[in-house]
């Protein structure tokens, strides 16, 4: 995806990619390196710069980013002496080591920008301040400490620290969060930049899908620029999927979408792509000015501002804001008077002529679906079994041991097992009062078996990944088998002290309602066994499906605990990007031709508020979201180039139970394609023409894809339309001839321009009002 991706970022509007570099995925084990296939980074910077673009090289290499133990290989974790991020040595040795050999692979291939290469800059440590003030002297040391590493590495390209306002010089402090107009880096030589304007927010299981308007994000990126902003990168601009177990959290989900400009597929997000590549055009205008003119800041109203640059060479450019979250209004600027809607700002790059409003979309948008591609998959299944102590590769010790030392996170599983012993004068077997079992877990999600027979299963989330298990359980006379299969969930990718966090069963874990009262499992013997049984025998492998006997038709398992499923499948034709649908299943893993899709958990369902979005007013992660009461996560991306033709495997284990005949492969795709353009729309156009040339008119425009054309009109209303692409609905104000020009003008056409204007329509519904036209078509 890397070639296409880069090109739609190109086209965008962008000058430089920025990119994290993660250590556990470039270092799996001490010394032994990995930089091929997805973690091909000379490859892909090369690819950015073959694209004519620049990159800011993120080694970090701390990255926290919603990853897998925030980017550190979990090896790290048993260094003996070792503490994360501070005044250590074990610790700034490991860090050096790596930081040293991707610095000196980035020499190696001449890509620094002093050796003509396309790095321009580089970043140490990452949103470090926060920790530092909690930890004081050493956190301080430790920020000096990796500076100076760095500039000794001699790139010739400036060192930003983000978040980071002790930065020490010259590495430039930098900010990253919602917006970043009042930020001021600490030097006044220094450029103000922005290393993360986040275009959404993750999407963790259990929680709601957060969304962040165009008009919003183009708005904090106009307002920053306004306030002497020198450099903007978007965090996500595209965020794609967390495959395998690389997501963190812990309950990250495996979409990594993050409402970026470039959705999880690979597909532009209209209308927020091409608003913000209309925006970059129109700031790319004002270079002149803004290089090197003098801002000054005029009030034009209670909650309106004019932001102009001037140059001595006679350049000008302005910026009108209208910071109220209600209320259009008309400003008057120099010899003009302008609209600006709420929550607006409008660019000037002459300081006469409006060639961009952050509120006003002009971007055609889409519908896209979620359209199956596949008859049903035929399925076999195979059971997992639940493990006893006398099991192949079971250790027994004393008490319970927390999970990551032992599993050392080469899977997500782990087995506790223990037994109990019940004589047969107990007197619940008399009374029928069963025995309550209590375990305390630190996580992340338990899955509980008494004489493997499922008792229960519980889980966290990402507030509080503790969890407690109390239920009832069924024991008889003898020997009782407690079987407990701990769960991950990914590893946590911020905080202090990496090197003390826990996961597991840590206890105390109780047996309640006996003859002598309660009984605590906690320090008897445990039996432990890492992983599952269809991890060990590769079962998401050709090979090692093929190890064991499955069963179909009638014995197929069906809403059965611990169970693998596999299928086969050809390719669809074409080139929509495919996903699984996975609404049926509880919660496990994926894979495709052996590699994985990710953690799958769409019985995880949404819980919180998903009320009516306006993009007016500040954002923050708990504004605009979607999904509640449904599941985090439905989808789960299948990338077209691990599929062959004909014959791809795949295989799915389900954790707690689901039905394999819902899950159904589909394909991303266009709906219905729409504009929603408004009569006081900026032209990009107008830009140049003289005062008394004819200014350009706005227009709606509508095109379908390469060999398709319009058919169906399914929307039109020129007046006060409502409502977004896929959900139009009239207004009080609305054209009688609505839909007679669009139906006349792009019927039968690849691509169609209508005129937003009175007299296109027949006359005007509603003098006096401002109007807009909203159409919805469909292509074929």
């Amino acid at each position: 995806m890397w070639p296409n991706l880069i090109q739609k970022a190109k086209e965008g509007n962008l000058d430089v990619i920025q990119t994290y570099v993660f250590w556990n995925g470039h270092e799996p084990s001490p010394g032994q390196y990995y930089f091929e296939d997805r973690y091909d980074l000379v490859k892909f910077i090369k690819l950015v710069e073959q694209a004519g673009l620049y990159i800011h090289l993120r080694i970090g290499p701390y990255v926290c980013a919603e990853w897998n133990f925030g980017g550190f290989p979990v090896w790290l974790k048993y260094v003996p002496g070792i503490a994360f991020r501070t005044d250590n040595g074990p610790f700034k040795a490991a860090m050096q080591q790596f930081t040293e050999k991707i610095v000196s692979m980035m020499k190696a291939e001449k890509l620094f920008e002093t050796q003509g290469g396309p790095i321009i800059l580089s970043q140490i440590e990452n949103e470090f301040g926060p920790v530092e003030w909690e930890i004081g002297a050493p956190g301080k040391a430790y920020t000096n400490w990796a500076a100076q590493m760095a500039l000794r590495l001699d790139t010739g390209v400036p060192w930003v620290m983000c978040k980071q306002e002790d930065a020490p010089d010259p590495v430039i402090d930098t900010c990253n969060g919602f917006y970043c107009e009042s930020f001021q880096p600490n030097k006044k030589y220094k450029p103000k930049m922005w290393t993360e304007n986040w275009t959404g927010w993750y999407t963790e299981f259990g929680g709601p899908v957060p969304h962040r308007p165009a008009e919003d994000l183009a708005f904090s990126v106009a307002k920053f620029i306004q306030n002497g902003g020198s450099f903007v990168n978007y965090y996500m601009y595209h965020g794609g999927t967390n495959f395998g177990r690389t997501a963190g959290g812990p309950f990250i989900a495996t979409s990594y979408d993050y409402d970026a400009p470039i959705d999880e597929f690979g597909l532009p997000r209209e209308p927020k792509w091409g608003h913000l590549r209309d925006l970059h055009k129109a700031i790319k205008l004002c270079e002149s000015a803004l290089v090197s003119g003098d801002l000054t800041m005029t009030t034009l109203g209670s909650n309106q501002e004019a932001h102009v640059f001037k140059s001595k060479s006679g350049a000008c450019t302005a910026f009108l804001a209208n910071y109220d979250t209600k209320s259009s209004v008309k400003v008057s600027f120099g010899s003009g008077l302008y609209d600006l809607p709420p929550w607006s700002i409008s660019i000037l790059p002459d300081c006469r002529t409006v060639v961009f409003n952050t509120a006003r979309l002009g971007a055609q948008s889409f519908q896209m679906n979620m359209m199956p591609v596949n008859s049903t998959f035929l399925w076999e299944s195979y059971n997992e079994e639940t493990v006893s102590a006398n099991d192949d590769g079971s250790t027994e010790m004393s008490g319970l041991w927390e999970q990551i030392n032992v599993t050392r996170d080469t899977t997500d599983y782990l087995w506790y097992m223990t037994d109990v012993k019940i004589d047969s004068d107990e007197g619940f077997l008399k009374n029928g009062q069963s025995p309550i079992l209590t375990i305390f877990s630190a996580g992340h999600a338990l899955h509980v078996f008494v004489n493997d027979q499922l008792s229960g299963n519980v889980y966290g989330g990402l507030e509080n990944p503790k969890l407690t298990f109390s239920d009832s359980v069924n024991l008889r006379v003898g020997i009782n088998q407690i079987s407990l299969l701990s769960v991950t969930v990914g590893l946590p990718n911020v905080g202090l002290h990496f090197e003390k966090w826990n996961a597991g069963v840590l206890g105390p874990v109780m047996l309640k309602g006996l003859n002598e009262g309660t009984r605590d499992l906690s320090k008897q013997n445990w039996s432990y066994k890492i992983g599952l049984k269809g991890e060990a025998l590769s079962l998401h492998t050709v090979s090692g499906s093929s190890s064991v006997e499955w069963v179909e038709g009638s014995l197929l398992a069906r809403q059965q605990p611990l169970t693998w499923y596999k299928t086969s499948f050809r390719t669809p034709e074409g080139s929509d990007p495919l996903a699984l649908d996975m609404n049926s299943m509880g919660k496990g893993q994926i894979w495709i031709n052996g590699h994985s899709i990710g953690r799958h958990w769409p019985g995880y369902k949404a819980q919180g508020d998903c009320a009516d979005c306006s993009y007016a007013g500040s954002y923050d992660d708990k504004k605009c979201r979607t999904n509640c009461g449904e599941a985090s996560q439905r989808w789960y991306h299948v990338p077209r180039s691990w599929l062959n033709p004909s014959g791809n495997l795949l295989v799915v284990f389900e954790e707690w139970g689901g039905e394999p005949s819902g899950i159904s492969l589909v394909k991303r795709t266009k709906v219905s394609i729409c504009a929603d353009i408004s009569e006081g729309q900026s032209k990009m156009k107008n830009w140049g023409i003289l005062t008394s040339g004819e200014l350009n008119r706005p227009k709606a425009h509508l095109w379908c894809p390469p060999g398709q054309k319009i058919f169906q009109i399914k929307f039109a209303s020129y007046g006060q339309p409502q409502g977004t692409c896929g959900n139009f609905k009239e207004g009080s104000c609305h054209s009688d001839k609505s839909y007679d020009v669009p139906q006349r003008n792009c019927i039968g056409k690849q691509s169609c321009s209508l005129g937003v204007a009175p007299e296109v329509f027949g006359g005007d519904p509603c003098p006096g009002n401002m109007k807009k036209l909203s159409v919805e078509a469909t292509c074929g």
